[in-house]
């Protein structure tokens, strides 16, 4: 279950999502934060992360390749990879 600090990160965008971690990220590499507060916002940043790879997922899920005839007019869609 996330924990309720994180519970917001569902309603985010993928760019705001992408936007926060790389903000984490530059603090991270800056070292200008407290040990405790690192492993806070690394822990946020992981969440961040998870949302974004889920987010990229369904988005590549909904991507469809568009079927064409002999002639090249459009007759159709259908799944990028069909499996």
């Amino acid at each position: 279950m996330a924990e309720p600090v994180n519970e917001d990160i569902r309603s985010l965008s993928f760019e705001q999502a992408l936007s926060e971690l790389e903000n984490i990220v530059d603090h991270l590499e800056r070292g200008d934060v407290a040990l405790d507060q690192s492993i806070r916002i690394y822990e946020r940043g992981e969440a961040l992360k998870l949302h974004c790879e889920r987010l990229l997922k369904s988005a590549e899920d909904k991507v469809e390749k568009i079927r064409l005839s002999r002639e090249g007019v459009a007759v159709g869609t259908e799944a990028l990879d069909p499996e």
